[in-house]
Protein backbone atom coordinates (compact mmCIF):
# COMPACT_ATOMS: atom_id res chain seq x y z
CA UNK A 1 0.00 0.00 0.00
CA UNK A 2 2.41 2.16 0.73
CA UNK A 3 4.21 1.93 -2.47
CA UNK A 4 0.92 2.96 -4.24
CA UNK A 5 0.43 5.58 -2.19
CA UNK A 6 4.18 7.01 -3.39
CA UNK A 7 3.78 6.59 -7.07
CA UNK A 8 0.41 7.98 -6.95
CA UNK A 9 1.94 10.79 -5.21
CA UNK A 10 5.16 11.14 -7.23
CA UNK A 11 2.12 11.49 -10.73
CA UNK A 12 0.14 13.83 -9.17
CA UNK A 13 3.03 15.88 -9.30
CA UNK A 14 4.82 15.05 -12.64
CA UNK A 15 1.20 15.83 -13.90
CA UNK A 16 0.55 19.04 -11.97
CA UNK A 17 4.72 19.89 -12.82
CA UNK A 18 3.53 19.00 -16.57
CA UNK A 19 0.22 20.86 -16.31
CA UNK A 20 1.97 24.11 -15.40
CA UNK A 21 4.05 24.17 -18.73
CA UNK A 22 3.50 24.43 -22.63
CA UNK A 23 5.93 22.04 -23.23
CA UNK A 24 7.24 18.51 -21.87
CA UNK A 25 9.59 19.54 -19.19
CA UNK A 26 12.18 17.00 -17.49
CA UNK A 27 14.01 19.51 -14.88
CA UNK A 28 12.62 22.15 -12.30
CA UNK A 29 16.04 23.54 -10.65
CA UNK A 30 16.29 27.63 -9.57
CA UNK A 31 19.46 29.09 -11.48
CA UNK A 32 21.97 30.05 -8.58
CA UNK A 33 23.97 33.16 -8.56
CA UNK A 34 26.94 33.29 -10.51
CA UNK A 35 29.14 35.93 -11.31
CA UNK A 36 31.68 36.10 -14.43
CA UNK A 37 33.52 37.51 -17.19
CA UNK A 38 32.37 37.07 -20.52
CA UNK A 39 35.18 36.91 -24.22
CA UNK A 40 34.83 40.34 -24.28
CA UNK A 41 35.72 41.12 -20.64
CA UNK A 42 32.68 41.98 -19.72
CA UNK A 43 30.95 40.97 -15.88
CA UNK A 44 27.68 38.58 -16.36
CA UNK A 45 25.84 37.39 -13.68
CA UNK A 46 23.62 34.88 -13.91
CA UNK A 47 20.80 34.66 -14.13
CA UNK A 48 20.28 38.19 -13.43
CA UNK A 49 21.52 39.36 -16.31
CA UNK A 50 19.18 37.29 -18.33
CA UNK A 51 16.01 37.94 -15.96
CA UNK A 52 12.88 38.49 -18.25
CA UNK A 53 14.49 36.20 -21.38
CA UNK A 54 14.37 32.27 -22.28
CA UNK A 55 17.96 31.45 -22.55
CA UNK A 56 19.86 28.30 -23.46
CA UNK A 57 23.15 27.25 -21.05
CA UNK A 58 25.41 24.42 -21.72
CA UNK A 59 29.46 23.69 -19.68
CA UNK A 60 32.37 23.27 -22.03
CA UNK A 61 36.38 23.88 -21.31
CA UNK A 62 38.87 24.77 -24.31
CA UNK A 63 41.77 22.49 -23.91
CA UNK A 64 38.53 19.43 -24.11
CA UNK A 65 39.58 16.79 -26.11
CA UNK A 66 35.79 14.60 -26.57
CA UNK A 67 32.74 16.34 -26.44
CA UNK A 68 33.05 20.25 -26.24
CA UNK A 69 33.93 20.95 -29.96
CA UNK A 70 30.81 18.80 -31.47
CA UNK A 71 28.74 20.85 -28.36
CA UNK A 72 29.50 23.97 -29.68
CA UNK A 73 29.04 23.11 -33.13
CA UNK A 74 25.68 21.85 -32.23
CA UNK A 75 25.21 25.49 -30.29
CA UNK A 76 26.81 27.24 -33.28
CA UNK A 77 24.23 25.47 -35.66
CA UNK A 78 21.32 26.26 -33.35
CA UNK A 79 22.37 30.20 -33.07
CA UNK A 80 21.89 29.70 -36.61
CA UNK A 81 18.46 27.99 -36.80
CA UNK A 82 17.08 30.77 -34.21
CA UNK A 83 18.55 33.62 -36.36
CA UNK A 84 16.47 32.41 -39.39
CA UNK A 85 13.34 32.20 -37.06
CA UNK A 86 14.11 35.15 -36.55
CA UNK A 87 13.95 34.40 -32.75
CA UNK A 88 16.74 36.26 -30.26
CA UNK A 89 17.46 33.77 -27.66
CA UNK A 90 20.44 34.14 -25.67
CA UNK A 91 22.74 31.30 -25.67
CA UNK A 92 25.78 31.00 -22.63
CA UNK A 93 28.71 28.83 -22.49
CA UNK A 94 30.50 28.41 -19.41
CA UNK A 95 33.75 27.27 -18.63
CA UNK A 96 34.31 24.37 -16.20
CA UNK A 97 37.77 25.05 -15.61
CA UNK A 98 38.44 28.75 -15.11
CA UNK A 99 41.99 28.78 -14.29
CA UNK A 100 43.05 27.63 -18.04
CA UNK A 101 39.96 29.55 -19.76
CA UNK A 102 40.57 32.98 -19.62
CA UNK A 103 38.16 35.47 -21.51
CA UNK A 104 40.93 35.67 -24.15
CA UNK A 105 41.18 31.65 -24.36
CA UNK A 106 37.13 31.99 -24.62
CA UNK A 107 37.05 33.92 -27.51
CA UNK A 108 39.75 32.36 -29.25
CA UNK A 109 38.15 28.48 -29.15
CA UNK A 110 35.08 30.48 -30.35
CA UNK A 111 35.54 31.75 -32.87
CA UNK A 112 36.05 29.07 -35.77
CA UNK A 113 32.37 28.55 -34.74
CA UNK A 114 31.03 32.00 -36.28
CA UNK A 115 29.01 32.67 -33.20
CA UNK A 116 27.17 36.09 -32.88
CA UNK A 117 28.88 37.16 -29.44
CA UNK A 118 25.74 39.75 -29.18
CA UNK A 119 23.90 36.76 -28.38
CA UNK A 120 26.23 33.90 -27.16
CA UNK A 121 28.16 34.95 -24.30
CA UNK A 122 31.20 32.43 -22.99
CA UNK A 123 32.04 32.68 -19.48
CA UNK A 124 34.62 32.64 -17.12
CA UNK A 125 36.34 33.99 -14.42
CA UNK A 126 35.44 32.37 -11.61
CA UNK A 127 37.29 29.39 -9.30
CA UNK A 128 36.48 26.55 -10.35
CA UNK A 129 34.93 24.90 -6.82
CA UNK A 130 32.31 28.17 -7.69
CA UNK A 131 31.23 26.59 -10.99
CA UNK A 132 31.54 22.91 -9.89
CA UNK A 133 28.67 23.91 -6.95
CA UNK A 134 26.90 26.14 -9.48
CA UNK A 135 26.97 23.35 -12.10
CA UNK A 136 25.70 20.44 -9.46
CA UNK A 137 23.06 22.57 -7.35
CA UNK A 138 21.79 25.11 -10.72
CA UNK A 139 21.60 22.01 -13.17
CA UNK A 140 22.26 19.01 -12.06
CA UNK A 141 25.25 18.38 -13.40
CA UNK A 142 28.80 17.01 -11.81
CA UNK A 143 32.01 18.49 -12.84
CA UNK A 144 35.28 16.69 -11.58
CA UNK A 145 38.61 17.45 -12.46
CA UNK A 146 40.13 14.00 -13.77
CA UNK A 147 43.27 13.00 -12.09
CA UNK A 148 46.81 13.31 -13.71
CA UNK A 149 45.01 15.02 -16.45
CA UNK A 150 44.23 18.11 -17.78
CA UNK A 151 40.44 17.10 -18.87
CA UNK A 152 37.73 17.64 -16.73
CA UNK A 153 34.37 15.43 -17.02
CA UNK A 154 30.89 17.69 -17.25
CA UNK A 155 27.61 17.31 -18.27
CA UNK A 156 26.84 17.33 -22.18
CA UNK A 157 23.12 18.71 -22.10
CA UNK A 158 21.79 22.03 -23.56
CA UNK A 159 19.42 23.70 -20.79
CA UNK A 160 16.75 25.47 -21.30
CA UNK A 161 16.26 28.26 -18.64
CA UNK A 162 12.92 30.12 -18.35
CA UNK A 163 12.69 34.24 -17.83
CA UNK A 164 12.44 33.64 -14.28
CA UNK A 165 15.66 31.62 -14.30
CA UNK A 166 14.55 28.00 -13.70
CA UNK A 167 16.09 25.54 -15.61
CA UNK A 168 12.96 23.93 -16.71
CA UNK A 169 14.72 21.11 -19.75
CA UNK A 170 17.92 19.39 -20.66
CA UNK A 171 18.31 18.18 -24.12
CA UNK A 172 21.18 16.51 -25.17
CA UNK A 173 24.03 18.42 -26.76
CA UNK A 174 26.02 16.44 -28.59
CA UNK A 175 23.11 15.29 -30.89
CA UNK A 176 22.32 17.45 -33.83
CA UNK A 177 18.92 16.16 -33.51
CA UNK A 178 18.05 17.92 -30.23
CA UNK A 179 18.16 21.47 -31.86
CA UNK A 180 15.03 21.06 -33.46
CA UNK A 181 12.98 20.08 -30.33
CA UNK A 182 14.69 22.75 -28.22
CA UNK A 183 13.69 25.43 -31.28
CA UNK A 184 10.07 23.74 -31.10
CA UNK A 185 10.02 24.12 -27.29
CA UNK A 186 11.24 27.78 -27.61
CA UNK A 187 8.53 28.12 -30.28
CA UNK A 188 5.43 27.16 -27.98
CA UNK A 189 7.18 28.87 -24.59
CA UNK A 190 6.96 32.48 -27.03
CA UNK A 191 3.68 31.79 -28.07
CA UNK A 192 2.35 30.73 -24.72
CA UNK A 193 4.23 34.43 -23.40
Amino acid sequence: MKRTTIWVLGLAVLLLTACGSPIETNMSRDVNSLEAINQDGEKVTLPEDYSGEYWIADFIFTSCETVCPPMTGNMSRLQQELDQEGMEVPLVSMSVDPKTDTPEKMKSFAEPYQPDFSQWNFLTGYSFQEVKEFSIKSFQSPVKQLENSNQVAHGTSFYLVTPEGEVIKSYNGTEAGSLDQIIEDLQTLKQNQ
